[in-house]
């Protein structure tokens, strides 16, 4: 049930964030096509009012198809339709009109024919792989020439739309850090819960958990985590008893020996802190802090990436569900902030000024409406493979710190 709720925790920040483009893109009349969680191939879908709901075999994000991302081209027709003119060469004169129009930059010209070419299209004898790309490239051409196409919008309404993702994960985050506070947030006072244990210590030995309470140790009563630490330290290294308190069961663990690290003698568990509530106006000016400090973070991550002390900021998607995890066996408060941490990640991940990232949509609409002319697919194709390598890079940075931070030592 736990890996199931953080999951979840994850698939509803990616619909959260999607949403945030779609709602806009409709506001500003850039009616989306489709709107997907997960990527195609569709484990299940529904088409309402001409869009197409659905949700994808690939659980690794999610996505609205805006209509016309790109200025349609004769020369991105062609290469679509290239393998059925090579199955059949009958497609090739309508083909050749509805190019001429894209080429002589007459749009409605173009448009008017896209009928005559979806029907040579439907009557081709073609295979699955040659008509799928002679759909996508009538889909295109479709798209690319009706009024509420993207790359025909003001600058304006581009950069809301791309920009409305990111902000639905700051909004989310905000909120998610302001009810946290509102609700209980931990302080810097610690409590006789064990919020984690570490691995090969002799807590982890006798069995100690998560969510544990501490109630005793060696039978000596502790209410207080002051009173826990003490009488562990006092051991000098023999083997103590911690008795627990799990789901209203007392349970006694031990006996194990306490280990000595940075000159004190300890058992392997951090405790949980106390929870305090504010008031919900306190507790919102903590909410917009800790976004703030996301962001300085992130940028500080960012900035030293190529030096340990940066890569150490990094934590990959394994990373998150992991620390997800393990934060909602403490306590669900526990786990909505690192949502909320999640959730301002994401957005500035996104804002990030590369392709095939929001960021690099936002800079590229804003040099488009500074030069007053679409650039070419081409180009975007060619920046989002460096987009790609980077992300690529900075993800398995991350990754490597996430599985070689939890090797044995």
């Amino acid at each position: 049930m736990i890996w199931v709720t953080v999951i979840l925790g994850l698939v509803l920040l990616v619909f959260l964030h999607e949403l945030g483009h779609f709602t806009v893109a409709l506001a500003v009349g850039m009616r989306p096509r489709a709107f997907y969680i997960g990527f195609p191939p569709a484990v299940a879908k529904i088409k309402r009012k001409g869009i197409e709901y659905g949700i994808g075999a690939i659980p690794l994000g999610g996505y609205v198809r805006i209509p016309g991302m790109h200025r349609p081209a004769g020369s991105d027709l062609e290469a679509f339709m290239g393998p059925a003119l090579h199955e059949d060469a009958s497609l090739a004169p309508v083909m050749q009109k509805v190019r001429r129009f894209l080429d002589a930059d007459d749009l409605e010209g173009a448009r008017a024919h896209i009928p005559e070419l979806r029907q040579a299209v439907e009557q081709a004898e073609l295979t699955k792989a040659a008509r799928r790309s002679a759909n996508r490239a009538l889909r295109e051409v479709d798209e690319g020439t009706s009024s509420d196409a993207y790359w025909r919008q003001a600058t304006w309404k581009r950069i809301a739309v791309i920009a409305a993702g990111p902000l639905a994960n700051v909004v989310v985050a905000f909120v998610i850090f302001t009810a946290v506070y509102a609700t209980g947030a931990p302080s810097s006072q610690p409590t006789n819960e064990v919020a984690a244990v570490t691995a090969h210590t002799p807590a982890a030995a006798a069995g100690l958990q998560a969510g544990d309470h501490v109630v005793a140790v060696d039978g000596k009563r502790a209410t207080t985590f002051d009173t826990v630490s003490r009488l562990i330290r006092s051991s000098h290294g023999r083997a103590i008893t911690v008795t627990v308190d799990r789901g209203g069961h007392t349970i006694t663990l031990g006996p194990r020996k306490t280990i000595r690290l940075q000159g004190r003698w300890i058992w392997g568990f951090e405790p949980a802190a106390k929870l305090v509530t504010y008031s919900l106006a306190h507790s919102a000016s903590r909410g917009a802090s800790d976004c703030w400090t996301v962001v300085t973070g992130t940028f500080s991550a960012f900035g030293s990436l190529f030096h340990s002390h940066g890569q150490t900021q990094l934590t990959s998607t394994v990373g998150i569900v992991r620390i997800s995890a393990a934060a909602l066996k403490v306590g669900f408060n526990y786990y909505l902030q690192i949502v909320g941490l999640v959730s301002m990640s994401l957005a500035l991940l996104n804002l990030l000024p590369l392709l095939p990232l929001d960021g690099g949509h936002i800079l590229f609409s804003i040099i488009e409406g500074v030069r007053r002319r679409a650039l070419a697919r081409e180009v975007y194709e060619r920046v989002s493979v460096i987009g790609f390598a980077l992300i690529i890079l900075i993800w398995v940075i991350a990754l490597q710190h996430d599985l070689g931070g939890n090797a044995p030592g």
